[in-house]
């Protein structure tokens, strides 16, 4: 009797997993990576999106979490939102460009939006997106250097940089607020390497003990602010911000809501992105992005900075900077808007992991008044 108890609890648990919204068949679905829906960056964000849309329309929706976290596993999870009646599948990061690259053929009457990739086959030398598939990229080069040059803007001079692996993505984020560091500090008139970053890969987006304990370090040693720019690492960062009365920028959502510390959110517009896309697809306009690889920026309100407090009209979004400001914001904002500043994006870097040295980062940058010091 408790072996068949013991197996229905089993049943039961894989069936909530791959099941959600309360309906046999689900339209939409979304397939997360390694976190969950409820990870507080590109998973939340993804599904958030999802939600507003799927409600506004009365779609039915349904997550799942592979059960493994590779291409196996996110192919056999496609495969069972198809099975559950998917139309459209929303996929959240780089993670997906190769089981996109396999789905997109497999099930040509399903459409895919990817966000953060392109579909590719494992070995990089082949890279298609069919009329079934919309790519979608952000400027995280943008977002970066509006939280580097919003830090230094508002008085700090000593800023750390705790990105994930160095993927595509999160090396943008780093770029970016390195010059946007380097462009602020340049507008005060501040002296050659008056401005002081360290800069580290944890080499995962996970929440772990080695994590919090490389950012209390890091807060130990003088650094006022983290850029904590790599999924779930965000939490380690904040934990240890908390004890050492530090601060933390968070990454691709606003993450004011989760900790005290978190001065502001260098953010892709991962919700509203998603929703944009299911418009298209639902309004016949599916053409905007069928085949495409399509970014979103500075200039269709793709990537910033926090301006409002959710449930709060009347608050103030910027009111965790000392100095600051809405107006400093929109200033800035508007020189990426118009492309008058262009970051860079990537640079060369000889190590085969991504992993950039501080001589890479400062002749790649053009940094001089900003110095990096880089920990493995």
């Amino acid at each position: 009797m408790k072996k068949i108890l013991a197996l229905l609890f089993v049943l039961s648990m894989s069936m909530m997993l791959f099941t959600a919204c309360g309906s046999d068949t689900n339209e939409i679905a979304l397939i997360t990576d390694k976190g969950n829906i409820d990870d507080k960056s590109f998973n939340q964000g993804s599904w958030e999106g999802v939600v507003e849309f799927a409600k506004a329309n009365k779609k039915s929706h349904q997550y799942i979490k592979p059960e493994e976290a590779n291409d196996a596993g996110y192919l056999a999870a496609i495969d069972l939102a198809v099975e559950g009646g998917a139309k459209v599948i929303v996929t959240p990061g780089f993670l997906f460009e190769v089981p996109i690259y396999e789905a997109q053929s497999k099930y040509p009457d399903v459409k895919f939006i990817l966000l953060d990739g392109v579909p590719r086959n494992t070995d990089y030398s082949d890279f298609k997106t069919n009329d079934n598939v919309a790519s979608i990229l952000y400027a995280e080069e943008q977002a970066g250097y509006l939280a580097g040059y919003a830090t230094v803007k508002d008085g700090k001079r000593k800023l750390g940089f705790m990105g994930g692996m160095a993927v595509p993505a999160v090396q943008a984020f780093g770029y970016g607020f390195l010059e946007g560091a380097e462009a602020a500090a340049a507008e005060l008139g501040l002296a050659d390497g008056e401005v002081s970053v360290l800069y580290h890969y944890t080499g995962d987006f996970a929440e772990t003990d080695t994590n919090k304990a490389t950012a209390k370090t890091m807060y130990q040693e003088g650094v006022e602010v983290i850029f904590a720019c790599g999924g779930s690492v965000g939490k380690s960062v904040m934990a240890a911000a908390a004890e050492a009365d530090a601060l933390v920028i968070g990454v691709d959502v606003d993450q004011r809501y989760d900790s005290e510390t978190v001065l502001t959110s260098a953010t892709k517009g991962l919700g509203s992105s998603v929703v944009a896309v299911l418009e298209a697809i639902y309004n016949d306009n599916w053409s905007e992005y069928s085949g495409k690889t399509t970014t979103f920026n500075a200039a269709n309100a793709g990537v910033g900075l926090p301006t409002e407090v959710i449930g709060d009209d009347k608050a103030d979004a910027f009111d965790r900077f000392d100095t600051f400001t809405k107006a400093d914001y929109d200033a800035v904002y508007a020189t990426l808007e118009n492309g008058s500043v262009v970051p860079v994006r990537t640079i060369e870097v000889a190590d085969t992991n991504g992993y950039a040295t501080a001589d890479e980062l400062v002749s790649g940058l053009g940094l001089s008044k900003v110095a990096v010091e880089t920990r493995q």
